[in-house]
């Protein structure tokens, strides 16, 4: 099993640890359905919609106007 020869100073961890904060934004995308912003290669939040403009499809229906929106219980 390995052993460490010298110990880690306080500020090395911290710095390591402080590298998350420095992490570039997600890139975001348009929805070809109906041109909302999402991230690449996730279904659109506000229409369900995923995939490219002819071949997508709906995976999370959107209650229309007419139906009342399900109760949680």
């Amino acid at each position: 099993m390995a052993v460490q020869k010298r110990r880690q100073s306080s500020a090395r961890r911290d710095s390591r640890r402080a590298q998350w904060m420095k992490m570039a934004t997600p890139a975001a995308s348009t929805c070809p359905n109906c041109q909302a912003a999402k991230m690449p290669h996730r279904i659109c939040a506000s229409c369900g919609w995923y995939g490219p403009a002819k071949e997508g499809r709906v995976i999370i229906p959107q209650p229309t106007e007419n139906e009342a929106p399900a109760e949680k219980a």
